[in-house]
């Protein structure tokens, strides 16, 4: 993977968004539905916040989790929004910035998803660890290269 290379090569585009008025079984719907771990908040195409399923779990571990209460935690569900747990002051990049910009966060700031946007703060992608991680699996070394190593 060239690190130099724009962040766009190898973001995500097709995004499940909330918004940050949506309730917390909306989020538990989307988490349990998809394979994904962070889900952007956005207002009108502008991301204001980031929902990570790790925050999502600390959160409702705070409900209690008796049987007895199953109906108490459901309302609670309904009641609490996105806006209510989402992360804000969220690192945001450019399409065009650098893999090895996005690395530097993760690294930094112990994030795992960063959130690209256009020039007018609209969200047009996001990339994770995961999506470094794939990309990196996906390089072909060559019978030269393992040599060159060695």
């Amino acid at each position: 993977m060239n690190i130099l290379a724009p962040v766009k090569t190898i973001m995500s585009t097709e995004l499940i968004t909330v918004n940050p008025e949506d309730k917390l079984s909306r989020i538990q719907e989307l988490f349990d539905q998809h394979n994904i771990h962070h889900i952007p908040v956005v207002r009108f195409r502008e991301i204001v916040g980031m929902v990570s399923k790790t925050d999502f779990l600390h959160f409702i571990r705070g409900f209690n989790q008796n049987e007895e209460d199953r109906f108490v935690n459901e309302a609670r569900m309904r009641a609490y929004s996105a806006q209510d747990i989402m992360t804000v002051g969220l690192a945001k990049i450019s399409p065009n910035d650098r893999i090895n910009v996005a690395l530097e966060i993760f690294l930094v700031n112990r994030f795992h998803a960063v959130p690209i946007v256009s020039d007018h703060n609209e969200l047009v992608g996001i990339v994770t660890t995961y999506d470094i991680i794939k990309a990196v699996s996906n390089e072909h070394i060559t019978p030269d290269q393992i040599l060159d190593n060695m």
